[in-house]
């Protein structure tokens, strides 16, 4: 697989509040715990994560690409016995997971994102994934994405990469299928990380390990 990469305060994390999920998985990192929701409108991508962290496919992997006002990636399994200084972002399971892209789930800060290469059914990874740090954006600074790329915001979203921020100009390229409820600061911290010319932590930020959570029951009273 060709190296899988992105085009390169406390802040409330807005969610998808529409739609009821099923499913939420808990980053465990010596930082503290980062805990998303898994949106149910993208099955195959949810499905997927959820069936990795059942198997612990993700336990003791890295978050080997960080970059601040951008995103935290992780999930390469060659990161899991990695050498200091190795270059990162090849690994995967031998398969790749259909996209889910959806203009209702975008790049808004918190965002849970699958990485891919360049390919034209923008299929992403069978593994690697990443978290949005991002940044806001004016109206004047989205407009000029819209020049470029021929994509236009929605009120909602203008409003979502105005108020919280995101990074907008991935938004139609990559599937978004989840969003981080808890630990968005230990997110936006893993981004400030140092980092090598490969924006590589110098010190390992290893997934801990990551799980899905167990669903509360419901005690019904009459």
């Amino acid at each position: 697989m060709k190296k899988i990469l992105l085009a390169a305060g406390a802040v409330a994390v807005m969610t998808n509040g529409a739609f009821a999920q099923k499913n939420k998985v808990k980053i465990e990192t010596e930082y503290g715990n980062i805990v998303v929701m898994l949106y149910d409108m993208t099955p195959k991508n949810t499905e997927n994560m959820v069936k990795l962290a059942r198997e612990h496919v993700y336990d003791s992997l890295l978050f080997h690409r960080c970059i601040p006002q951008f995103m935290i990636q992780g999930g390469d399994p060659d990161s899991k016995n990695a050498k200091p200084g190795q270059t990162l972002g090849n690994g995967g399971l031998k398969y790749t997971v259909p996209a889910e892209i959806s203009d209702s789930l975008f790049h808004k800060k918190g965002a849970l994102a699958v990485a891919r290469d360049n390919n034209p059914d923008k299929s992403g990874s069978s593994s690697q994934f990443y978290l949005v740090v991002g940044k806001t954006y004016t109206d004047d600074e989205l407009d000029k994405i819209t020049a470029r790329t021929g994509r236009k915001f929605t009120a909602t979203q203008r409003e979502a990469y105005k108020t919280v921020g995101g990074t907008p100009f991935l938004d139609g390229n990559y599937t978004v299928f989840g969003q981080v409820l808890e630990g968005q600061d230990i997110v936006d911290k893993i981004s400030m990380e140092p980092r090598d010319g490969s924006d590589r932590p110098k010190k390992d930020m290893r997934i801990i390990k990551l799980r899905v959570m167990k669903k509360k029951k419901k005690f019904l009273f009459f």
